[in-house]
């Protein structure tokens, strides 16, 4: 199941169908691409409650995909790697199905206030700012109270145990790079399997550029390398 980023409010089926594609073949996998409702037309929880509900319906009919019901991953980018994160918490705590693991993409955890260290050194200059989050946060909840929520700001979880196995990629340069590297140290000390990597001199959104630049051709290896040891030893 992949679950396109760009802020909650942005891009599309199409606009990631390249990095869809490219997870398909490099990991010999059925890929989902869920064109879930974007704000500020459809604000939280519309988008989560989507992702799960899509998440659900594939399991269920994964046997007419060509798709295997018992190995299933979440994943996204960006925002859809807080789709992707929130989906496995959900399912976890709302009856399932169970899933196998989740690839988060420099993925958005928490919310933008207070912000970490990587808020303030990748302000601005590396094509994601700080602002832009800040307007994208905005257009995305109802009322600033509601990023204290966990399906909004999975870092802000009480309790992590129990999930599938993830791995997280992060960019040098990107305003979002602590919160990934915050959840996933978080995800390790409750116990879950973790893979952490960060791919230093790049930016926010990197992978969309596999086979352009050397790093997102790595990082997009990497991703499907792992997708395929989860599917074919899943815990």
């Amino acid at each position: 199941m992949f679950f396109h980023g760009s802020g909650f409010v942005l891009c599309s089926l199409d606009t990631h169908d390249g990095m869809c594609r490219n997870l398909c073949a490099g990991a010999g996998c059925v890929v989902a691409s869920v064109d879930y409702r974007l704000a500020p037309e459809h604000k939280f929880p519309a988008g989560p409650d989507d992702c799960l509900h899509a998440t659900r319906w594939t399991a269920a009919h994964a046997v007419k995909l060509g798709a295997d019901p018992t190995r299933i991953a979440v994943g996204g980018d960006s925002a859809g790697g807080n789709m992707a994160a929130v989906t496995a918490l959900r399912m976890r705590d709302e009856r399932g199905p169970a899933l196998c693991g989740q690839l988060l993409l420099y993925p958005v955890t928490d919310y933008h206030t207070p912000g970490t260290p990587s808020y303030e050194e990748n302000a601005e200059g590396y094509g994601l700012t700080r602002d832009t989050m800040k307007w994208f946060w905005h257009h995305y909840l109802h009322d600033p109270s509601e990023g204290m929520l966990p399906h909004a700001s999975p870092l802000r979880a009480l309790d992590l145990s129990g999930l599938p196995p993830a791995l997280v990629i992060t960019a040098e340069f990107d305003p979002l790079r602590d919160e990934g590297e915050l959840y996933a140290k978080r995800l390790a000390t409750s116990g879950v399997a973790v893979t952490l990597s960060r791919y230093d001199g790049v930016n926010h959104g990197f992978m969309f550029w596999t086979g352009v630049v050397d790093k997102a051709g790595s990082a997009m290896n990497e991703a499907c390398e792992w997708l395929r040891e989860i599917f074919a030893n899943p815990r």
